[in-house]
Protein backbone atom coordinates (compact mmCIF):
# COMPACT_ATOMS: atom_id res chain seq x y z
CA UNK A 1 0.00 0.00 0.00
CA UNK A 2 1.12 3.68 -0.44
CA UNK A 3 0.03 7.17 0.63
CA UNK A 4 0.16 9.91 -1.77
CA UNK A 5 2.38 12.76 -1.31
CA UNK A 6 -0.53 14.96 -1.25
CA UNK A 7 -4.02 13.97 -1.75
CA UNK A 8 -5.54 16.78 -3.81
CA UNK A 9 -4.23 17.49 -7.70
CA UNK A 10 -1.01 18.73 -8.48
CA UNK A 11 -0.82 22.60 -8.73
CA UNK A 12 -3.52 23.00 -6.14
CA UNK A 13 -4.14 25.97 -3.97
CA UNK A 14 -2.63 23.83 -0.58
CA UNK A 15 0.38 22.87 -3.24
CA UNK A 16 0.50 26.96 -4.01
CA UNK A 17 0.55 28.06 -0.33
CA UNK A 18 2.70 24.86 0.80
CA UNK A 19 5.28 25.51 -1.81
CA UNK A 20 5.57 29.64 -1.47
CA UNK A 21 6.00 29.27 1.84
CA UNK A 22 9.25 29.77 3.81
CA UNK A 23 10.77 26.28 4.66
CA UNK A 24 13.77 25.57 6.38
CA UNK A 25 14.73 22.06 5.35
CA UNK A 26 17.22 20.52 8.13
CA UNK A 27 18.54 17.93 5.77
CA UNK A 28 17.80 16.45 2.69
CA UNK A 29 18.30 12.84 3.47
CA UNK A 30 18.35 11.00 6.91
CA UNK A 31 20.91 8.61 5.44
CA UNK A 32 22.78 11.69 5.09
CA UNK A 33 22.04 14.16 7.97
CA UNK A 34 25.66 13.37 9.77
CA UNK A 35 28.19 12.81 6.82
CA UNK A 36 26.84 14.17 3.74
CA UNK A 37 25.10 17.34 4.88
CA UNK A 38 27.25 18.26 8.17
CA UNK A 39 29.41 21.37 5.60
CA UNK A 40 27.07 21.79 3.09
CA UNK A 41 24.15 24.49 2.45
CA UNK A 42 20.16 23.47 2.79
CA UNK A 43 18.45 23.52 -0.19
CA UNK A 44 14.26 24.45 -0.11
CA UNK A 45 11.97 21.94 -2.04
CA UNK A 46 9.53 24.64 -3.60
CA UNK A 47 7.80 23.86 -7.14
CA UNK A 48 9.70 26.19 -9.94
CA UNK A 49 8.54 28.93 -10.90
CA UNK A 50 7.27 27.47 -14.56
CA UNK A 51 5.03 24.86 -12.62
CA UNK A 52 4.21 27.29 -9.97
CA UNK A 53 2.48 28.75 -12.13
CA UNK A 54 0.38 26.02 -14.08
CA UNK A 55 -3.21 25.46 -13.35
CA UNK A 56 -3.85 22.21 -12.00
CA UNK A 57 -5.65 21.01 -15.50
CA UNK A 58 -2.31 22.65 -16.94
CA UNK A 59 -0.25 20.44 -14.66
CA UNK A 60 -2.21 17.58 -15.54
CA UNK A 61 -1.73 17.81 -19.15
CA UNK A 62 1.83 18.74 -19.66
CA UNK A 63 2.92 16.06 -17.14
CA UNK A 64 0.97 13.63 -19.93
CA UNK A 65 2.91 14.66 -22.78
CA UNK A 66 5.87 15.06 -21.06
CA UNK A 67 5.93 11.98 -20.19
CA UNK A 68 4.60 10.74 -23.41
CA UNK A 69 8.13 12.51 -24.75
CA UNK A 70 10.17 10.76 -22.70
CA UNK A 71 8.96 6.89 -23.29
CA UNK A 72 8.92 7.74 -27.11
CA UNK A 73 12.42 9.38 -26.59
CA UNK A 74 14.12 6.69 -24.28
CA UNK A 75 12.27 3.80 -24.22
CA UNK A 76 12.72 2.25 -27.73
CA UNK A 77 16.65 2.84 -27.49
CA UNK A 78 16.78 1.38 -24.47
CA UNK A 79 14.70 -1.77 -25.45
CA UNK A 80 16.74 -2.13 -28.95
CA UNK A 81 20.15 -1.64 -26.74
CA UNK A 82 19.21 -4.30 -24.57
CA UNK A 83 18.13 -6.86 -26.62
CA UNK A 84 21.68 -6.72 -28.37
CA UNK A 85 22.86 -6.97 -24.92
CA UNK A 86 21.14 -9.89 -24.19
CA UNK A 87 21.92 -11.53 -27.77
CA UNK A 88 25.56 -10.86 -27.50
CA UNK A 89 25.88 -12.51 -23.69
CA UNK A 90 23.60 -15.84 -24.25
CA UNK A 91 23.90 -16.84 -28.30
CA UNK A 92 27.12 -18.88 -26.99
CA UNK A 93 23.86 -21.36 -25.58
CA UNK A 94 22.90 -21.40 -29.45
CA UNK A 95 26.04 -21.62 -30.44
CA UNK A 96 26.51 -24.85 -29.06
CA UNK A 97 23.39 -26.21 -31.07
CA UNK A 98 25.30 -24.41 -34.23
CA UNK A 99 28.69 -26.10 -33.48
CA UNK A 100 30.97 -24.37 -31.30
CA UNK A 101 31.64 -27.00 -28.78
CA UNK A 102 32.56 -29.63 -31.77
CA UNK A 103 34.45 -27.35 -33.61
CA UNK A 104 36.84 -25.82 -30.54
CA UNK A 105 36.94 -29.79 -29.36
CA UNK A 106 35.53 -28.80 -25.74
CA UNK A 107 34.26 -30.75 -23.36
CA UNK A 108 31.10 -30.20 -21.75
CA UNK A 109 32.96 -28.36 -18.93
CA UNK A 110 34.94 -26.60 -20.77
CA UNK A 111 32.13 -25.26 -22.37
CA UNK A 112 30.17 -24.94 -19.06
CA UNK A 113 33.05 -22.69 -17.61
CA UNK A 114 33.40 -20.56 -20.71
CA UNK A 115 29.57 -19.63 -20.14
CA UNK A 116 30.41 -19.07 -16.49
CA UNK A 117 33.39 -16.90 -17.11
CA UNK A 118 31.22 -14.22 -18.72
CA UNK A 119 29.66 -13.25 -14.91
CA UNK A 120 32.74 -13.03 -12.97
CA UNK A 121 33.57 -10.05 -15.21
CA UNK A 122 29.79 -8.98 -15.20
CA UNK A 123 29.99 -9.35 -10.86
CA UNK A 124 33.35 -6.90 -10.82
CA UNK A 125 32.12 -4.17 -12.86
CA UNK A 126 28.51 -3.25 -12.15
CA UNK A 127 28.97 -1.12 -9.11
CA UNK A 128 32.27 0.83 -10.35
CA UNK A 129 30.03 1.44 -13.52
CA UNK A 130 27.26 2.38 -11.69
CA UNK A 131 29.05 4.75 -10.02
CA UNK A 132 30.56 6.30 -12.73
CA UNK A 133 27.72 6.90 -14.82
CA UNK A 134 25.93 8.58 -11.66
CA UNK A 135 29.47 10.62 -11.11
CA UNK A 136 29.81 11.80 -14.55
CA UNK A 137 25.45 12.39 -15.17
CA UNK A 138 26.23 11.47 -19.23
CA UNK A 139 24.23 8.64 -19.87
CA UNK A 140 23.26 9.51 -23.23
CA UNK A 141 27.25 9.10 -23.96
CA UNK A 142 28.40 6.62 -21.86
CA UNK A 143 26.11 3.48 -22.58
CA UNK A 144 26.18 3.61 -26.32
CA UNK A 145 29.85 3.72 -25.90
CA UNK A 146 30.22 0.87 -23.57
CA UNK A 147 27.56 -0.74 -26.53
CA UNK A 148 30.38 -0.41 -29.24
CA UNK A 149 33.00 -1.78 -26.73
CA UNK A 150 31.08 -4.83 -25.88
CA UNK A 151 29.20 -5.60 -29.77
CA UNK A 152 33.51 -5.30 -31.19
CA UNK A 153 34.27 -8.31 -28.24
CA UNK A 154 31.30 -10.58 -29.05
CA UNK A 155 32.07 -9.95 -32.67
CA UNK A 156 35.67 -10.93 -32.27
CA UNK A 157 34.53 -14.64 -30.66
CA UNK A 158 34.29 -15.76 -34.22
CA UNK A 159 37.66 -15.84 -34.30
CA UNK A 160 38.62 -18.09 -31.37
CA UNK A 161 40.16 -21.24 -31.97
CA UNK A 162 41.28 -22.43 -28.91
CA UNK A 163 39.62 -22.96 -25.33
CA UNK A 164 41.82 -20.49 -23.69
CA UNK A 165 40.50 -17.75 -26.42
CA UNK A 166 36.91 -18.16 -25.64
CA UNK A 167 37.48 -17.80 -22.08
CA UNK A 168 39.42 -14.48 -22.58
CA UNK A 169 36.57 -13.70 -25.06
CA UNK A 170 33.91 -14.38 -22.61
CA UNK A 171 35.57 -12.81 -19.27
CA UNK A 172 36.18 -9.42 -21.40
CA UNK A 173 32.78 -9.31 -22.54
CA UNK A 174 30.92 -9.59 -19.51
CA UNK A 175 33.18 -7.14 -17.78
CA UNK A 176 31.84 -4.24 -20.50
CA UNK A 177 28.75 -5.79 -20.61
CA UNK A 178 28.00 -5.44 -16.81
CA UNK A 179 27.20 -1.84 -16.94
CA UNK A 180 24.26 -2.01 -19.10
CA UNK A 181 21.53 -3.26 -17.30
CA UNK A 182 22.06 -2.03 -13.88
CA UNK A 183 23.16 2.09 -15.48
CA UNK A 184 19.58 1.21 -17.11
CA UNK A 185 17.93 0.36 -13.95
CA UNK A 186 19.76 3.33 -12.35
CA UNK A 187 18.57 5.96 -15.27
CA UNK A 188 14.94 4.89 -15.31
CA UNK A 189 14.55 5.59 -12.10
CA UNK A 190 15.99 9.14 -12.58
CA UNK A 191 13.52 9.79 -14.68
CA UNK A 192 10.28 8.15 -13.72
CA UNK A 193 7.86 8.45 -10.53
CA UNK A 194 7.64 5.37 -7.85
CA UNK A 195 4.35 4.08 -10.04
CA UNK A 196 5.82 4.62 -13.29
CA UNK A 197 8.72 2.38 -12.91
CA UNK A 198 7.39 -1.48 -12.32
CA UNK A 199 6.03 -0.69 -16.08
CA UNK A 200 8.89 0.78 -17.21
CA UNK A 201 11.31 -1.52 -16.02
CA UNK A 202 8.89 -4.05 -17.32
CA UNK A 203 9.76 -2.61 -20.83
CA UNK A 204 13.12 -2.21 -20.07
CA UNK A 205 13.73 -5.89 -19.40
CA UNK A 206 11.34 -6.97 -22.46
CA UNK A 207 14.51 -6.61 -24.43
CA UNK A 208 15.95 -9.88 -22.81
CA UNK A 209 12.53 -11.60 -22.93
CA UNK A 210 12.23 -10.68 -26.85
CA UNK A 211 15.82 -11.53 -27.72
CA UNK A 212 15.16 -14.68 -26.10
CA UNK A 213 12.67 -15.43 -28.31
CA UNK A 214 14.15 -14.46 -31.29
CA UNK A 215 17.82 -15.55 -30.47
CA UNK A 216 16.37 -19.03 -31.15
CA UNK A 217 14.72 -18.04 -34.55
CA UNK A 218 17.84 -16.03 -35.68
CA UNK A 219 20.51 -18.93 -34.60
CA UNK A 220 18.34 -21.66 -36.90
CA UNK A 221 17.92 -19.13 -40.16
CA UNK A 222 22.28 -18.90 -39.73
CA UNK A 223 22.30 -22.53 -39.36
CA UNK A 224 20.58 -23.41 -42.24
CA UNK A 225 21.56 -20.67 -44.38
CA UNK A 226 25.35 -19.86 -43.61
CA UNK A 227 26.55 -23.00 -42.52
CA UNK A 228 30.11 -22.89 -44.46
CA UNK A 229 29.48 -19.89 -45.94
CA UNK A 230 33.49 -18.45 -46.94
CA UNK A 231 34.79 -21.40 -45.14
CA UNK A 232 32.89 -20.37 -41.73
CA UNK A 233 31.29 -22.42 -39.51
CA UNK A 234 27.40 -21.17 -38.55
CA UNK A 235 28.70 -20.46 -35.19
CA UNK A 236 31.38 -18.37 -36.49
CA UNK A 237 28.10 -16.17 -38.58
CA UNK A 238 26.09 -15.87 -35.58
CA UNK A 239 28.53 -13.95 -33.68
CA UNK A 240 30.16 -11.71 -36.34
CA UNK A 241 26.13 -10.80 -37.42
CA UNK A 242 25.30 -10.17 -33.93
CA UNK A 243 28.34 -8.06 -32.90
CA UNK A 244 28.18 -6.12 -35.85
CA UNK A 245 24.32 -5.26 -35.38
CA UNK A 246 25.54 -4.20 -31.91
CA UNK A 247 28.21 -1.43 -32.78
CA UNK A 248 25.61 -0.11 -35.58
CA UNK A 249 22.84 0.56 -33.39
CA UNK A 250 25.08 1.88 -30.59
CA UNK A 251 26.06 4.63 -33.19
CA UNK A 252 22.32 5.30 -33.53
CA UNK A 253 22.17 5.33 -29.61
CA UNK A 254 24.22 8.55 -29.37
CA UNK A 255 21.59 10.84 -31.08
CA UNK A 256 18.76 9.60 -29.35
CA UNK A 257 18.86 8.88 -25.88
CA UNK A 258 18.12 11.70 -23.02
CA UNK A 259 21.21 12.64 -20.36
CA UNK A 260 19.66 13.26 -16.83
CA UNK A 261 16.45 15.54 -16.39
CA UNK A 262 18.91 18.29 -15.60
CA UNK A 263 21.02 17.66 -18.68
CA UNK A 264 19.10 17.08 -21.41
CA UNK A 265 19.24 19.89 -23.73
CA UNK A 266 15.68 18.84 -25.91
CA UNK A 267 13.53 19.67 -23.29
CA UNK A 268 11.85 23.11 -22.84
CA UNK A 269 12.38 25.06 -19.93
CA UNK A 270 9.15 24.09 -18.74
CA UNK A 271 9.61 20.37 -19.46
CA UNK A 272 12.75 20.71 -17.93
CA UNK A 273 11.58 22.17 -14.91
CA UNK A 274 8.48 19.65 -14.70
CA UNK A 275 10.65 16.31 -14.99
CA UNK A 276 13.15 17.44 -11.89
CA UNK A 277 10.00 18.34 -9.78
CA UNK A 278 7.75 15.76 -10.07
CA UNK A 279 10.43 13.31 -9.01
CA UNK A 280 11.07 15.65 -5.96
CA UNK A 281 7.36 15.77 -5.68
CA UNK A 282 7.18 12.18 -6.01
CA UNK A 283 9.53 11.26 -2.85
CA UNK A 284 9.89 14.82 -1.55
CA UNK A 285 13.46 14.91 -1.74
CA UNK A 286 15.87 16.00 -4.33
CA UNK A 287 17.48 13.70 -6.86
CA UNK A 288 20.64 13.95 -9.03
CA UNK A 289 21.24 17.61 -9.39
CA UNK A 290 25.31 17.91 -10.33
CA UNK A 291 28.14 15.33 -10.44
CA UNK A 292 29.80 17.42 -7.70
CA UNK A 293 27.23 16.08 -4.98
CA UNK A 294 27.96 12.24 -6.04
CA UNK A 295 30.41 10.46 -3.57
CA UNK A 296 31.43 7.11 -4.50
CA UNK A 297 32.30 5.79 -1.75
CA UNK A 298 29.62 7.57 0.12
CA UNK A 299 26.69 6.55 -1.50
CA UNK A 300 28.09 2.33 -1.42
CA UNK A 301 28.23 3.06 2.21
CA UNK A 302 24.86 4.33 2.75
CA UNK A 303 24.14 1.47 0.34
CA UNK A 304 25.73 -1.09 2.45
CA UNK A 305 24.31 0.17 5.97
CA UNK A 306 20.87 -0.38 4.25
CA UNK A 307 19.44 -3.80 5.63
CA UNK A 308 16.50 -3.80 2.75
CA UNK A 309 19.69 -3.82 0.46
CA UNK A 310 20.55 -7.26 1.80
CA UNK A 311 17.02 -8.51 1.38
CA UNK A 312 16.48 -7.52 -2.26
CA UNK A 313 19.85 -9.02 -3.24
CA UNK A 314 18.64 -12.42 -1.99
CA UNK A 315 15.27 -12.05 -3.11
CA UNK A 316 16.58 -11.00 -6.40
CA UNK A 317 19.36 -13.50 -6.14
CA UNK A 318 16.86 -16.29 -5.53
CA UNK A 319 14.93 -15.33 -8.74
CA UNK A 320 18.24 -15.11 -10.81
CA UNK A 321 18.93 -18.09 -9.68
CA UNK A 322 16.00 -20.12 -10.78
CA UNK A 323 15.87 -18.51 -13.92
CA UNK A 324 19.41 -20.08 -15.12
CA UNK A 325 17.71 -22.55 -16.86
CA UNK A 326 17.33 -20.05 -19.74
CA UNK A 327 21.00 -19.76 -19.89
CA UNK A 328 20.83 -23.46 -21.47
CA UNK A 329 17.10 -23.36 -22.35
CA UNK A 330 18.03 -24.56 -26.48
CA UNK A 331 19.71 -27.37 -24.82
CA UNK A 332 17.11 -28.08 -22.13
CA UNK A 333 14.12 -27.84 -25.06
CA UNK A 334 16.38 -30.31 -26.86
CA UNK A 335 15.64 -32.75 -24.71
CA UNK A 336 11.95 -33.16 -25.98
CA UNK A 337 13.78 -35.00 -29.12
CA UNK A 338 13.61 -32.64 -32.12
CA UNK A 339 16.30 -31.86 -33.95
CA UNK A 340 18.52 -28.75 -33.62
CA UNK A 341 16.30 -26.07 -35.88
CA UNK A 342 13.14 -27.32 -34.37
CA UNK A 343 14.83 -27.10 -30.94
CA UNK A 344 15.84 -23.61 -31.74
CA UNK A 345 12.52 -22.80 -33.20
CA UNK A 346 10.43 -24.15 -30.59
CA UNK A 347 12.55 -21.77 -27.80
CA UNK A 348 10.28 -18.50 -28.92
CA UNK A 349 7.03 -19.29 -27.36
CA UNK A 350 7.59 -19.33 -23.95
CA UNK A 351 9.63 -16.29 -23.97
CA UNK A 352 6.92 -14.66 -25.66
CA UNK A 353 4.82 -15.26 -23.27
CA UNK A 354 6.77 -14.41 -21.01
CA UNK A 355 6.62 -10.76 -22.47
CA UNK A 356 2.86 -10.56 -22.32
CA UNK A 357 2.48 -11.65 -19.07
CA UNK A 358 5.71 -9.79 -17.77
CA UNK A 359 4.30 -6.37 -19.44
CA UNK A 360 0.36 -7.29 -18.24
CA UNK A 361 1.77 -7.88 -14.57
CA UNK A 362 3.73 -4.57 -14.16
CA UNK A 363 0.99 -2.36 -15.67
CA UNK A 364 -0.96 -3.92 -12.63
CA UNK A 365 1.74 -3.41 -9.95
CA UNK A 366 1.96 0.04 -11.13
CA UNK A 367 -1.57 0.99 -11.20
CA UNK A 368 -2.31 -0.68 -7.94
CA UNK A 369 1.06 0.43 -6.24
CA UNK A 370 1.39 -3.70 -4.80
CA UNK A 371 4.69 -5.00 -4.87
CA UNK A 372 4.51 -8.00 -2.99
CA UNK A 373 2.23 -10.22 -4.54
CA UNK A 374 2.60 -9.17 -8.35
CA UNK A 375 6.70 -10.87 -6.98
CA UNK A 376 5.45 -14.09 -5.27
CA UNK A 377 2.53 -15.79 -7.36
CA UNK A 378 4.68 -15.75 -10.83
CA UNK A 379 7.16 -17.42 -8.99
CA UNK A 380 4.93 -19.99 -7.36
CA UNK A 381 4.08 -20.72 -10.64
CA UNK A 382 7.64 -20.76 -11.41
CA UNK A 383 8.10 -23.62 -8.54
CA UNK A 384 5.11 -25.59 -10.22
CA UNK A 385 6.95 -25.59 -13.80
CA UNK A 386 10.15 -26.72 -12.08
CA UNK A 387 8.66 -29.61 -10.41
CA UNK A 388 6.73 -30.47 -13.34
CA UNK A 389 9.31 -30.92 -15.82
CA UNK A 390 11.65 -32.87 -13.35
CA UNK A 391 8.65 -35.48 -12.37
CA UNK A 392 8.02 -36.72 -16.30
CA UNK A 393 9.97 -37.27 -19.48
CA UNK A 394 6.45 -37.17 -21.76
CA UNK A 395 6.90 -34.42 -24.22
CA UNK A 396 2.99 -32.64 -23.60
CA UNK A 397 3.94 -31.72 -20.02
CA UNK A 398 7.26 -30.70 -20.48
CA UNK A 399 6.42 -28.49 -22.73
CA UNK A 400 4.17 -26.98 -21.05
CA UNK A 401 6.44 -26.90 -17.80
CA UNK A 402 9.34 -24.90 -20.39
CA UNK A 403 6.19 -22.62 -21.67
CA UNK A 404 5.43 -21.86 -17.32
CA UNK A 405 9.06 -21.62 -16.55
CA UNK A 406 10.47 -18.68 -18.17
CA UNK A 407 6.79 -16.37 -17.35
CA UNK A 408 7.01 -17.88 -13.85
CA UNK A 409 10.50 -16.39 -13.07
CA UNK A 410 10.60 -13.19 -15.07
CA UNK A 411 6.98 -12.18 -14.58
CA UNK A 412 7.71 -10.95 -11.03
CA UNK A 413 11.71 -10.09 -11.71
CA UNK A 414 10.59 -6.92 -13.48
CA UNK A 415 8.32 -5.97 -10.75
CA UNK A 416 11.64 -6.64 -8.12
CA UNK A 417 13.46 -4.01 -10.33
CA UNK A 418 11.43 -1.56 -9.63
CA UNK A 419 10.78 -2.22 -5.84
CA UNK A 420 14.80 -1.78 -5.45
CA UNK A 421 14.18 1.85 -6.50
CA UNK A 422 11.07 2.30 -4.90
CA UNK A 423 12.53 0.84 -1.55
CA UNK A 424 15.86 2.47 -1.85
CA UNK A 425 15.08 6.12 -3.39
CA UNK A 426 17.46 8.68 -2.31
CA UNK A 427 20.12 9.99 -2.48
CA UNK A 428 20.95 9.06 -6.27
CA UNK A 429 24.57 7.42 -5.56
CA UNK A 430 22.99 5.37 -2.57
CA UNK A 431 20.33 3.96 -5.21
CA UNK A 432 22.94 3.37 -8.06
CA UNK A 433 25.18 1.50 -5.79
CA UNK A 434 22.20 -0.54 -4.18
CA UNK A 435 20.55 -1.72 -7.50
CA UNK A 436 24.52 -2.61 -9.19
CA UNK A 437 25.47 -4.56 -6.17
CA UNK A 438 22.27 -6.59 -6.19
CA UNK A 439 22.22 -6.68 -9.64
CA UNK A 440 25.77 -7.93 -9.64
CA UNK A 441 25.20 -10.39 -6.69
CA UNK A 442 22.02 -11.91 -8.24
CA UNK A 443 24.15 -13.02 -11.39
CA UNK A 444 26.68 -14.58 -9.06
CA UNK A 445 24.16 -17.92 -9.45
CA UNK A 446 25.22 -17.83 -13.34
CA UNK A 447 28.94 -18.85 -12.43
CA UNK A 448 28.13 -22.16 -10.73
CA UNK A 449 24.73 -22.99 -12.40
CA UNK A 450 26.50 -23.85 -16.06
CA UNK A 451 27.62 -27.06 -14.12
CA UNK A 452 24.06 -27.87 -13.27
CA UNK A 453 23.00 -28.51 -16.94
CA UNK A 454 25.59 -31.45 -18.45
CA UNK A 455 24.30 -32.83 -20.97
CA UNK A 456 24.75 -36.24 -19.10
CA UNK A 457 21.69 -35.31 -16.69
CA UNK A 458 19.17 -34.85 -19.50
CA UNK A 459 16.59 -35.04 -20.24
CA UNK A 460 14.93 -34.45 -16.64
CA UNK A 461 17.85 -32.70 -15.12
CA UNK A 462 16.60 -33.26 -11.58
CA UNK A 463 19.27 -31.76 -9.47
CA UNK A 464 18.93 -27.76 -11.89
CA UNK A 465 15.13 -27.96 -11.34
CA UNK A 466 15.45 -29.10 -7.49
CA UNK A 467 17.88 -26.14 -6.86
CA UNK A 468 15.83 -23.72 -9.00
CA UNK A 469 12.85 -24.58 -6.71
CA UNK A 470 14.64 -24.24 -3.87
CA UNK A 471 15.90 -20.49 -5.07
CA UNK A 472 12.35 -19.18 -6.07
CA UNK A 473 11.47 -20.68 -2.65
CA UNK A 474 14.07 -18.62 -1.06
CA UNK A 475 12.75 -15.36 -3.01
CA UNK A 476 9.30 -15.67 -1.93
CA UNK A 477 10.45 -15.89 1.93
CA UNK A 478 12.31 -12.75 1.09
CA UNK A 479 9.67 -11.20 -0.31
CA UNK A 480 7.66 -11.92 2.55
CA UNK A 481 10.13 -10.37 4.89
CA UNK A 482 10.31 -7.16 2.57
CA UNK A 483 7.07 -6.56 2.94
CA UNK A 484 6.70 -6.69 6.83
CA UNK A 485 10.02 -4.53 7.33
CA UNK A 486 8.07 -1.93 4.61
CA UNK A 487 4.49 -2.14 6.55
CA UNK A 488 6.55 -1.55 10.45
CA UNK A 489 8.41 1.17 8.66
CA UNK A 490 5.01 2.79 7.14
CA UNK A 491 3.40 2.60 10.50
CA UNK A 492 6.10 4.13 12.04
CA UNK A 493 6.23 6.88 9.46
CA UNK A 494 2.05 7.30 10.18
CA UNK A 495 2.47 7.60 14.04
CA UNK A 496 5.34 10.87 12.75
CA UNK A 497 8.41 8.37 14.31
CA UNK A 498 10.72 9.62 11.71
CA UNK A 499 13.84 11.35 13.32
CA UNK A 500 14.39 14.62 11.71
CA UNK A 501 18.55 15.43 11.33
CA UNK A 502 19.36 12.12 12.65
CA UNK A 503 20.32 8.83 11.50
CA UNK A 504 17.56 5.79 11.09
CA UNK A 505 20.00 2.99 11.12
CA UNK A 506 19.63 0.66 8.47
CA UNK A 507 15.82 1.53 7.56
CA UNK A 508 16.99 4.58 4.97
CA UNK A 509 13.86 6.80 5.43
CA UNK A 510 14.01 9.78 3.17
CA UNK A 511 13.68 12.45 6.46
CA UNK A 512 12.46 15.79 4.36
CA UNK A 513 10.31 13.23 2.35
CA UNK A 514 8.54 11.26 5.63
CA UNK A 515 7.50 15.03 6.23
CA UNK A 516 5.63 15.47 3.19
CA UNK A 517 3.70 11.82 3.28
CA UNK A 518 6.32 9.23 1.74
CA UNK A 519 5.44 5.79 2.11
CA UNK A 520 6.94 2.42 0.75
CA UNK A 521 4.99 0.49 -1.68
CA UNK A 522 4.55 -2.84 -0.39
Amino acid sequence: MSFPVNSEPYGGERHMQEYGKEEKIETDYIDQAEVANADRPNRRLEAPPLVRDMTPEQRIHTEKALVRKIDGRLLPAIIIMYIMNYLDRNNIASARLAGLQTDLNLTSTQYQTSVSILFVGYLLMQIPSNLLLNKIGLPAIYLPSVMIVWGIISGATAACQTYGSLIAIRFLLGFVEAAYFPGCLFFLSSWYTRKELAFRSAILYSGSLISGAFSGLIAAGITNGLNGARGLLAWRWLFIIEGSVTVFIAFFAYFVLPNFPRTTKWLSEEERQLAVWRLQEDIGTDDWTGSGEQSFWHGMKLAFLDVKMWILMVMLFGIVASGSVTNFFPTVVQTLGYGKVQSLLLTAPPYVLAVITAFLNAWHADRTGERYLHVVLPLLVGVVAFILAAATTATAPRYVAMMLMVPGVYTGYVVVLAWISNSIPRPPAKRAASLAAINAVSNASSIYASYMYPESAGPRYEVAMAVNCATAVMAILMATLLRVMLVRLNKKLDRGEHVEGAVVAGEGVPGEAAKKGFRFLV
